[in-house]
């Protein structure tokens, strides 16, 4: 069983998926480092361009439930392809954007694109590749998407101080080519084609509730926790989700099937993962503030100081899915949750006086326990499933994983926001006090992970086999 093989075309199906989800979170945290330049260009205010992101997020957060029924209605080929030339069709529009509402009109395009390809790799993945690999391949998946965020900022940084933003772009484009080659020549379809009912009523509370989240916590960050900016789109959200639950425990075939929930099992594995993305994020937005408002350093060095952990994090990923494949979840699953609170406490316990290297050497830490949860807490999360369910499965945790970028960073920025509108203190003090208490909140929030991730992991194995 060990020694099963995967095909070279179905490596090559992953490769040419995967370019594409690389792209789109490289685009996507590439593009936050140019809003300062995009607002002198466009002259537009800081409301204004921050729709770059937050219209990006929406429509991503509204395709991604939708890809279990597209996985079942269509060849996963022919989604390849309409995701792939979306996505270049966005790409070519911004780069040559003669105004912003163009600019947006191209980032609106690439979260179609990005919505039908993020799932589209780990479908791939559950259908095609032998179970005894699937830890690894899960893991090789989780190494592209996660050093996607290590580069971005970076790469984002270096082209729009060389060569300009539109450049940005323009260097995605041939990787989008290759990855439509490869794909054309290795894709098939291992899934049979049922056609199923698209349920339009299902579909526009998905719309109304992925709104009204993402655009209630986008404005968490500028507007504070209790404006009407905030607490309305929310509740908007809130209410399509009660009527989507309902509209979709009502009929025989939803558009995403979250009767998967009611599997205690899996609904705790995805409540762990939903949360880690929040820690994942958040973090990534205190850190570069705090050595750029707090240490008075350079972006360039706050980017610096962070690479050396995204990439250990986004290279463990493999290995550790191997770990998972020989031995089980619970040694990598217990270990990450480990080092995610060693590396929250050291956080919260220095957060007032955080050197450069404390920076550098805790995020290692915590990133270290991200290389062993990511990929490991979808990959057993998923083992809970029967197959059929796989792609509602994989439909939940890319959604979710999408709405944790709006939420993580602008609980976090609402935190440090707070205290950095205290009068009579200098900006650096009210920073580390801001960014102190915003450790703190994740702290509670990673043990609490932790703990439910042992419940299903070591007792939830326990109980299992006393029966």
């Amino acid at each position: 069983m060990m020694d099963e093989k995967i095909s070279p075309k179905v490596i090559g199906a992953i490769i040419a998926a995967g370019i594409m989800s690389f792209s789109g979170v490289v685009v996507e945290t590439s593009m936050n480092i140019t809003f300062p330049t995009l607002m002198n260009e466009f002259n537009i205010s800081t409301s204004t361009v921050q729709w770059m992101t937050t219209s990006y997020l929406l429509i991503v957060a509204m395709i991604v439930p939708i890809s279990a029924i597209l996985k079942r209605n269509f060849k996963t080929k022919n989604l390849f392809i309409i995701a792939n030339l979306l996505f270049i069709l966005g790409l070519a529009l911004d780069a040559f954007a003669p105004n912003f509402l163009i600019l947006l009109l191209g980032r609106i395009i690439q979260g179609f694109g990005t919505g039908i390809a993020l799932p589209l790799m780990f479908n791939i993945i559950l259908d095609q590749v032998p179970v005894s690999k699937i830890g690894m391949m899960m893991g090789i998946g989780s190494l592209i998407t996660a050093i996607a965020p290590a580069i971005g900022p970076t790469f984002g940084g270096i082209v729009v101080s060389s060569l300009g933003w539109r450049f940005i772009f323009i260097f995605l484009l041939p990787l989008l080519i290759i990855s439509l080659i490869v794909g054309l020549t290795s894709i098939q379809q291992a899934s049979k084609i049922v056609r199923t009912h698209f349920d339009i009523p299902s579909f526009i509370w998905i719309i109304v509730t992925f709104f009204g989240l993402v655009f209630g916590f986008s404005n968490m960050g500028q507007d504070g926790f209790l404006s009407v900016n905030v607490i309305l789109p929310i509740l908007i959200g809130l209410i399509g989700l009660f009527l989507l639950v309902h509209r979709s425990n009502r009929i025989d075939h939803p558009i995403i099937n979250l009767r998967v929930l009611t599997n205690h099992g899996f609904a705790g594995h995805v409540f762990s993962f939903f949360v880690l993305q929040i820690l994942t994020l958040g973090l990534s937005f205190i850190l570069p503030n705090y050595v750029q408002l707090v240490n008075g350093s350079s972006a360039s060095l706050a980017g610096i100081l962070v690479f050396p952990g995204a990439a250990l994090g986004a290279v463990m990923s493999p290995f550790t899915g191997r770990i998972l494949d020989k031995m089980g979840p619970k040694l990598p699953l217990m270990l990450g949750s480990a080092l995610g609170i060693l590396g929250l406490v050291l956080y919260t316990i220095f957060g007032m006086h955080l050197s450069n290297w404390m920076i550098c050497v805790f995020y290692i830490i915590y990133m270290a326990c991200l290389g062993l949860s990511f990929g490991n807490i979808m990959t057993n999360g998923l083992s809970y499933l029967p197959e059929k369910q796989n792609a509602d499965g994989n439909a939940i945790l890319t959604t979710l994983q999408q709405l944790a970028g709006a939420v993580g960073t602008s609980l976090v920025a609402a935190i440090v926001a707070q205290s950095q509108m205290a009068p009579g203190v200098n900006k650096a003090l009210k920073t580390s006090i801001g960014s102190e208490h915003a450790f703190i909140f994740l702290l509670i929030l990673v043990i609490i992970q932790s703990v439910v991730l042992f419940k299903v992991v070591v007792l939830g194995h326990k109980k299992a086999i006393n029966k």
